[in-house]
């Protein structure tokens, strides 16, 4: 199990989020409360919009507690949108092209999960990414499958319509080869304005997922942002984060969020078969 944190909101230093919080990211990926991954130690990755349409990019195969490298990036680094990843592998390698986030021009994508049995029908979803996004397939994961398939279904153009798209064609396939329940996922997508995440599961048992609700209980996460929010600022997380983890809300099993202009909307997320 991966984990992951997408920020949206005023200008902050990604440290400010990913490190002075207890129990942030970077402490759950020593030391989580997850029994079937204790840790997460397969490298780490944050990326995050700023002065260029396309954002920022940093991977690593080391341990996220380990490298100082991201403690001095996220101390010098400020963003108004941004994500981060901490990564548990399943069968694919470890290597810098197979840690989050995934990168397509403006776009970016997080996953948590993975498409059971993909070795039996990984070349057929292969075979269906459209040729003008193959060559920015770099890594080997499930995951970078999900982004690229996602994009051949219309990403672009409307989010939730191609990640259904996406997730029925996946599942369709797999039912195909003998494997009834094949997804499991949480996904965080943003395109540098609004942010978008997905919780769902084959068999209606997804990852875990969590929001923000409101700016003031943003800002009590970590006192040394109150103030510097702006009344839009929300945050999802694949587990609470901070003292006061109560006030997280849990997105329910098979829900999509968007998140824009300070508006938090859930809706019923199916895939389209």
């Amino acid at each position: 199990m991966c984990r992951w944190l997408a920020y949206s909101g005023g200008p902050i230093r990604l440290k400010e989020l990913l490190l002075e919080p207890k129990q942030n990211l970077i402490d759950q990926s020593l030391s989580s409360r997850s029994e079937l991954t204790p840790t997460n130690g397969d490298g780490f990755g944050v990326g995050w919009y700023g002065i260029n349409p396309e954002p920022g990019l940093f991977h690593s195969i080391r341990p996220a507690w380990n490298d100082f490298n991201l403690r001095d990036l996220a101390t010098n680094i400020e963003s108004h949108l941004f994500m981060a990843h901490v990564r548990a592998t399943s069968l694919a390698t470890i290597q810098e092209t197979n840690c989050h986030p995934y990168r397509y021009k403006n776009w970016l994508l997080v996953h948590n999960g993975e498409i059971d049995q993909l070795q039996k029908f990984r070349k057929e979803l292969l075979m269906k990414v459209g040729d003008e996004y193959f060559e920015n397939i770099f890594g080997s994961t499930d995951s970078e499958l999900m982004f690229h398939l996602a994009l051949t279904f219309g990403l672009e153009k409307d989010p939730p319509v191609a990640i259904a798209r996406m997730v029925g064609y996946v599942e369709s396939v797999a039912r195909k080869h003998g494997v009834n329940e094949a997804v499991w996922m949480t996904l965080g997508i943003s395109d540098g304005k609004t942010l978008w995440g997905f919780r769902y599961g084959s068999d209606g048992d997804g990852p875990s997922l969590y929001y923000s609700p409101d700016v003031k209980d943003l800002e009590k996460v970590n006192p040394a942002i109150a103030g510097r929010l702006k009344a839009h600022a929300r945050c999802l997380v694949s587990e609470p984060i901070g003292d006061f983890q109560h006030l997280w809300k849990e997105v329910p099993q098979s829900t999509q969020l968007i998140i824009k202009d300070g508006k938090v909307g859930l809706n019923e997320f199916k895939p389209n078969t």
